[in-house]
């Protein structure tokens, strides 16, 4: 029977189950090779469930995912090559010509089917342990950077004792300190205390003095096992229950309610490095975020090494790509003037990845007008989520690259937060303009969000004044910006018009330092009795100069503020017109 299938010619087998058919050696190696397959294919899912609940799918997210991505294909190479080697020793080789007429015999032709399965196999492993293999280097690099700050920090708040000061050992000047006195340099120098403020010193321009000496010789391994001991912690505290909640967090479920180690750090960073507190975030917050965020290259990555394995293993068999080539590129014509806006939003979308036109969180202005947050941005449309949440605009993606779009957070973070006041005539405009400049100076000191950071952009951080870290408001600033800037609009009917303004860091960012401002007004306003008059509609009745005479009584008290707030060059000094 063997002798009377090896001498049918090859062309005879026109399906794969002909070809199988033809053999009994290669049926049993068929049924064997898709048995093998379908169990190798329900162990692997139990074995990646189990793996995705374990620990060090969360400690080790990048261990656990290649451990998921490689047992897969390694299993089916195994079997693909057992049943291959199988093929190869049995009697079909017997008395068989290994070519007829220029082509494979059957057990050749289902070898080559084998090697084919081998090679897709190991091209999609390929594919996709290339993103592990960059998503790791990213988060190594993320990593570093972390310890760059810790160390800009002085140490995490966090942090187990003073870790900083274990690795490092601040050594004094030898030289008095830029604007400090040599007596007072001196008397620092001989106190522990008095050592303390030397090191967290700060002079005008945001600089420290001194310099440290490392008391290990690897300080970002000493961190980083830090880093990975406070996580352990933290996993123990999900699991357990025993953290602030008083809830026990479960693994490998949907949505994710305990953070993987490299999501842990990227949580930790958008608070200032705080603790995180398991719980302390809605299941899927951190995913939830990411939503909107464009995908990147190693994502789409597996999917273009992907076709480049099956367009090799295509041209192995002798198809001639030129001849596909044609066939498919009359379908993609085709297909591509159906799908013409969606292509047209696709690209659209990649131009927006590449030249990073806009991200999630910017503040634009759309052509309609509408103003708002970009919300999500997908290869199809584009949310656009109103400042107050009052609605959602939905928008083709090709709307950003094609129209006229204002983008408030591109490049620089810096937005003016004006105000317009009217005081009476009675009062002094070079008293008003010193108080004004006074009242932006205790905004810019005095405004701050919710995390301690100051909303005001400015050159130097009040924070550093008292010796502090500074917030980042006088950081990556790519203009001048000086003192509030205070201009003198206009005589009005029943008023003078004065407006003052300062820069902050964000769209957002100008209602509320509007409204503090407005406040401080108020005080400063009262505290010096500087009037905003009522609207003038008729004839004057009251005695002018007893007014004269009541503001007069702290012409004194607003004088020192033009002493010590006012410009030398008269009103509107303090900034050039552009």
């Amino acid at each position: 029977m063997a002798e009377e299938v090896s001498n049918i010619p090859i062309g005879e087998f026109e399906t794969v189950s002909q070809l199988v058919a033809s053999s009994e050696s290669l049926q049993i190696a068929f049924a064997i090779l898709i048995v093998g397959l379908i169990l190798i294919g329900v162990i692997y899912r139990k074995f990646s469930h189990w793996i995705s609940s374990q620990k060090l799918n969360y400690s080790r997210p990048h261990v656990a995912r290649f451990a998921r991505e490689a047992v897969l294909p390694f299993f089916a190479i195994a079997l693909v090559s057992s049943t291959n080697a199988y093929i190869q020793s049995t009697e079909l080789f017997e008395g068989e010509d290994v070519f007829s007429e220029g082509k494979l015999g059957p057990a050749e032709t289902f070898a080559k089917i084998l090697d084919t399965i081998n090679i897709l196999v190991i091209g999609w492993t390929i594919s996709h342990l290339i993103p592990i293999g960059l998503t790791k280097r990213e988060a190594s690099i993320l990593e570093k950077e972390d310890f760059d700050e810790w160390v800009n920090m002085r140490g995490f708040p966090d942090d187990d004792g003073d870790l900083f000061h274990k690795c490092f050992k601040w050594r004094s000047p030898k030289t008095t300190p830029y604007e400090m006195k040599d007596e007072e340099f001196k008397k620092y120098l001989e106190t522990k205390k008095g050592l303390e403020f030397l090191e967290k010193y700060r002079t005008s321009k945001g600089l420290s003095v001194g310099s440290y000496e490392k008391l290990v010789d690897d300080p970002f391994d000493v961190w980083k096992k830090s880093e990975r001991s406070k996580y352990e912690k933290y996993f123990k505290n999900c699991i357990t229950g025993k953290n602030q909640t008083g809830q026990k967090l479960r693994p490998n479920v949907v949505p994710e309610e305990i953070y993987p180690i490299d999501i842990w750090r990227e949580q930790k960073k958008r608070g200032n490095y705080s603790p995180i507190i398991p719980s302390g975030r809605p299941p899927g917050y951190a995913r939830k975020q990411k939503e909107g965020v464009p995908k990147s290259a190693k994502q789409i990555l597996p999917i273009g090494v992907f076709i480049a394995t099956v367009i090799g293993v295509v041209s192995w068999w002798g198809v001639d790509l030129v001849v596909l080539a044609t066939a498919t590129g009359g379908i993609a014509l085709g297909v591509g003037l159906a799908l013409k806006e969606t292509m047209e939003n696709y690209f659209a979308y990649i131009m927006i990845r590449k030249d990073k036109i806009v991200k999630v969180g910017d503040r634009i202005t759309l052509p309609s007008g509408y103003n708002g947050l970009v919300f999500k941005i997908t290869p199809r449309v584009t949310y656009i989520r109103h400042g107050l949440n009052e609605s959602l605009a939905i928008v083709p993606t090709k709307q950003l690259v094609s129209a006229e779009v204002i983008n408030f957070t591109k490049e620089f973070k810096l937005v003016p937060a004006g105000i317009e006041v009217g005081v009476s005539y009675l009062n002094d405009p070079r008293q008003v303009e010193a108080i004004l400049i006074k009242i932006g100076k205790r905004a810019m000191k005095e405004v701050k969000d919710g995390n301690g950071v100051h909303l005001a952009r400015q050159k130097r951080c009040p924070y550093l004044d008292e010796h502090k870290q500074s917030c980042g408001c006088d950081k990556n600033i790519l203009v001048d910006v000086g003192d509030p800037v205070v201009r003198f609009n206009s005589f009005n009917d029943s008023s003078l018009d004065f407006a003052v303004r300062v820069f902050v860091r964000d769209y957002g960012s100008q209602f509320k330092m509007k409204s503090e401002m407005r406040v401080i007004m108020y005080e400063e306003f009262k505290k010096y009795d500087i009037r905003i008059p009522w609207p003038i509609r008729t004839v004057y009745q009251g005695d002018e100069k007893r007014e004269a005479e009541e503001i007069g009584k702290l012409d004194q008290e607003r004088d020192k503020v033009i002493d010590e707030y006012g410009p030398t060059k008269g009103i509107g000094a303090a900034e050039e017109e552009d």
